[in-house]
């Protein structure tokens, strides 16, 4: 119990799950067209602190919205389901892509 009588709820950082995270957004973004757009308005702006700042907010935004979505599907959807259609989904479209042809 903390010295002011309440009682102190302590959180858990998943250290394991943020590493996992970064990664798989840090790799995603690598060469990704929003990497390409950012790289042209630092190299066409004034100010890289301007850029970074605006990149990193839209990034976060996009992130929270993401999140916040998973989290009602995710409540809705078993996640066996989510992961199952989530495969289902990536061999669908790589099969049609190798089969159009088209590059991303």
């Amino acid at each position: 119990m903390a010295p002011s009588g309440r009682v102190r709820h302590t959180v858990r950082m998943d250290w394991k799950l943020f590493a996992s995270t970064f990664a798989a957004v840090f790799l995603a973004e690598l060469g990704d067209k929003t990497q390409l757009a950012t790289f042209s308005l630092a190299a066409g702006g004034s100010s890289r602190a301007v850029v970074v700042a605006g990149a990193a907010s839209a990034l976060v935004a996009t992130t929270a919205i993401a999140v916040i979505a998973g989290e009602a599907v995710g409540r809705a959807v078993p996640a066996i389901w989510l992961r199952r259609g989530a495969g289902v989904l990536f061999v669908v479209l790589g099969l049609v892509f190798l089969m159009t042809g088209e590059e991303t």
